[in-house]
């Protein structure tokens, strides 16, 4: 058995106090996506019923660990949102902010409560954490 301050060796997550700081990250980018979502002046009501999207990309687990993984990460990295500001903005099309500040929410609360990227060994095994029984 293992502490919760060594590594699980399948699951090569980080270890306290790491874990630590890219939790308090994750609320980080929550607090900054959402004063960032609000000042755009996009509805609430968009934000409630688009913030779970990010979730749809765990059908790939469908399709076993190593795709599901794929999938999940590509949808909960915050690369893929900053892309699309970074669009939305070389484009002018300011429109498409508030898309990329409500991903990045999702994100942020989703590491903030210890939902890592995912590696291929299964959906619990992430880079913050083990999740479910050990």
């Amino acid at each position: 058995m293992t502490s919760p301050d060594q590594p699980i060796l399948e699951s090569p997550a980080a270890r306290r106090p790491v874990v630590t700081l890219l939790r308090l990250e994750g609320l980080a980018a929550v607090a900054i996506s959402a004063a960032l979502y609000a000042h755009a002046g996009a509805s609430w009501w968009l934000f409630a019923a688009l913030w779970l999207v990010p979730d749809l990309s765990m059908l790939g687990y469908l399709a076993g660990p190593r795709l599901g993984a794929l999938c999940y990460n590509a949808m909960h990295t915050y690369l893929s949102p900053i892309m699309l500001a970074a669009v939305a903005i070389l484009l002018h099309k300011n429109t498409l902010l508030p898309y990329a500040f409500l991903w990045c929410n999702h994100i942020g609360v989703d590491r903030s409560l210890g939902y890592g990227l995912k590696y291929p060994a299964g959906f619990g095994f992430t880079h913050l954490s083990r999740l479910g029984k050990h």
